[in-house]
């Protein structure tokens, strides 16, 4: 999955564009507004979809390895979020959609994904 296919899905826009854009390839999804849940996820590649507006979400999501963040209900994020998401070159994504849509959403587009193993997280 790659974020043009991630910004479509999400009818978002994006706040910053990191210099891998277009070479990533996101494997996973976590959806979760509680950083300390996402510091306990041990897959790579993982784009992290919450509603938290705040620095904390970068910081967080450079620990866990993930490659970008969606924020969700149509939240500006905070300047100190897009700031460290650029010096962090960490993907940010603003969506208009809820959590629970835009993980569908999201989920839909991981399972058309050809040619990609999926492995289910207990």
């Amino acid at each position: 999955m790659t974020f043009d296919q991630v910004l479509e899905a999400v009818s978002g826009e994006p706040a910053y564009r990191s210099t891998r854009w277009a070479s990533q390839n996101i494997l996973h999804i976590v959806t979760c507004d509680l950083m300390s849940d996402v510091l306990v996820t041990e897959n790579d590649e993982i784009l992290l979809v919450t509603s938290l507006p705040s620095d904390q979400v970068a910081r967080t999501a450079d620990m866990v390895g993930a490659c970008g963040v969606v924020l969700v209900n149509g939240k500006p994020p905070q300047p100190s979020l897009v700031e460290l998401c650029t010096q962090l070159d960490l993907t940010l994504i603003r969506s208009p959609l809820g959590s629970f849509e835009a993980s569908y959403r999201l989920g839909v587009l991981r399972s058309e994904t050809p040619g990609e193993t999926r492995r289910v997280s207990p």
